[in-house]
């Protein structure tokens, strides 16, 4: 067994078998910063940019059947937008939840800062830098996204989009440009809390800010096309990081308005060309953990590896069993509210379900189906076009309208309709309940738990250790793409790590298909008139 393999086994286990380092505590008074911080750069403000009312999460999921390279293109405002909208903060939350970090919230050092995308425990790991050519508004370099000021700050000087586009190699997704959002992860960020299960927890991680830029995109006309496959070691050269400090998980080449007068700057030649500023680590003590950089190692990877969409066949999942109960799902509820305004209004629940009002079938039937195309992400991530993703969903329904409590498998393909295919014929709240690790949710309240599936071995078999990256990817996107859901219809939700895989996969029978359970999402209606504080920045 590869170590990718035992990776994902370990995971699967670890509610029962836990992994090393077992006797780990966060050393909270000495924890990272929440976000890199490079000292003594020049900083460029951002625009939050407009954002259209007709740019709704219903156009996003269902966008234009236009072709990549008419997709409209970016200039510096609508970069600044995505960026706001997806990692930079929007306002400080302050309410009375379930959650453990509820003591700490009035400091203003251990605030919460509400963001767009969701990330595991709110760490927030990503750093975005933009890779900018000659054609851009500002002088060609290498910039970080500073998410608290919503602002740039400038790493390089010189124009090194070819060396971005070098490591992309051949078959690149996305547009012919010298614009490149390149995503890399600050391993310790996330470590310093999670050790060793961090690998699994900021792989999901990239995969949500990619679906909320993909669905912030393209309800705009606009096309994001992610690369995840590439020259690894050329990007964390240029980018001046270690390997085992940072790994670069994605490249997103940006279709680009060309304007009439633009700066200029001199290409940066040479392979020594690189970024010399560093972060300013807040830690006196940065641990390493032995899975983190294993997994770092094995999975880093190379253009010449992209796989084509048929490669990816053999892993897809099994259709749903047919013997199952067929139970129709009506017209989804329609998701009118704009992209921008369901992200700022997007939070996790924690522990405010209240089954006393159901959640309506058209609810469930748009949260699913926002759930299953949200994992799409395009790029190098797709399979073959017009058929299945490499997901699946289950659903416990809990308190739903017309349909009775149970376990489900959700059959988007039915040739009567998206339906549901019955696994478990009982009410879950119970099983949910005994087998979530942790007090900050009331499963067995929520409306409904959806539980994203994959076939992570067979991905790691047919792709490589890579397609351990991919998978959790996909299973992230789908994380967003159902908050976002939520968020626009007025619902409450939240997505959880916490549980016993095991117990799952025995109860949906997820063995005999060669399927994990990798996250738990909780949606449902919330206590009316709730204790909050909002303070909107953005």
């Amino acid at each position: 067994m590869g170590e990718a393999h035992a990776y994902a086994t370990a995971i699967m286990n670890r509610g029962r078998t836990p992994m090393e380092p077992v006797d780990f505590v966060p050393n909270w008074a000495d924890g990272p910063r929440k976000s890199k911080l490079y000292r003594g750069t020049d900083t460029t403000p951002l625009p939050d940019g407009d954002y259209p009312a007709h740019a709704s999460l219903q156009r996003a999921l269902d966008p234009a059947d236009t072709p990549p390279d008419a997709a409209d293109p970016f200039d510096l405002d609508a970069l600044g937008g995505m960026l706001r909208d997806s990692y930079g903060v929007t306002g400080r939350r302050l309410g009375v939840q379930a959650n453990t970090d509820l003591p700490a919230l009035p400091h203003y050092r251990m605030a919460t800062w509400s963001r767009g995308s969701a990330a595991g425990g709110g760490l927030y790991p990503v750093s975005v830098y933009w890779v900018s050519g000659a054609s851009g508004p500002l002088t060609p370099g290498v910039h970080h996204y500073a998410t608290s000021r919503h602002s740039l700050q400038r790493l390089l000087t010189g124009d090194v989009s070819g060396r971005v586009r070098e490591a992309l190699g051949e078959r690149a997704p996305g547009p012919e440009t010298d614009q490149y959002l390149v995503l890399g992860v600050k391993y310790w960020q996330n470590a310093f809390k999670y050790n060793s299960f961090t690998f699994h927890v900021v792989s999901m991680d990239v995969g949500a800010l990619l679906a909320t830029w993909r669905l912030w995109a393209r309800a705009r006309g606009m096309e994001i096309e992610p690369a995840l496959w590439f020259d690894e070691h050329r990007l964390t050269d240029l980018l001046g990081v270690g390997a085992e400090e940072e790994g670069v998980f994605a490249v997103v080449p940006l279709r680009w308005r060309r304007d009439a007068h633009r700066p200029s700057a001199p290409t940066a030649t040479g392979g020594t060309v690189a970024v010399t500023a560093s972060d300013s680590e807040r830690s006196r003590t940065v641990h390493r953990f032995e899975d983190v950089t294993t997994m770092q190692r094995v999975t880093a990877g190379r253009a010449a590896d992209r796989p084509a969409p048929q490669d990816l066949t053999a892993a897809l999942p099994l259709p749903p069993d047919a013997a199952g109960p067929r139970v129709a799902l009506p017209e989804p509820a329609p998701l009118t509210a704009d992209v921008r305004s369901a992200l700022r209004s997007r939070r996790s629940s924690f522990g405010r379900f209240d089954a006393q009002q159901p959640m309506t079938a058209a609810e469930l039937a748009a949260t699913l189906r926002a759930a299953h195309l949200g994992a799409e992400l395009g790029g190098d991530t797709a399979t073959e076009p017009g058929g299945p993703g490499l997901t699946g969903l289950y659903v416990f329904v809990n308190h739903v309208t017309g349909i009775a409590p149970g376990a489900y498998r959700y059959d988007p393909y039915d040739p009567e309709g998206p339906a549901l295919r019955g696994v478990v014929d009982r009410a879950g709240g119970p099983f949910l309940q005994r087998n979530y690790f942790l007090a900050n949710y009331n499963l067995e309240q929520a409306g409904a738990v959806l539980v994203p599936v994959a076939r992570t071995h067979a991905v790691l078999d047919a792709v490589g250790d890579r397609g351990y990256r991919l998978t959790n990817a996909l299973i992230g996107a789908t994380a967003q793409a159902t908050y976002t859901a939520g968020s626009a219809l007025g619902l409450g939700c939240g997505v959880a790590l916490g549980f016993d895989n095991i117990s799952y996969a025995e109860e949906l029978g997820l063995d005999a298909r060669g399927e994990s359970a990798l996250l738990i999402m909780m949606v449902g209606r919330e206590r009316p008139r709730p204790a909050d504080f909002r303070y909107d920045l953005a």
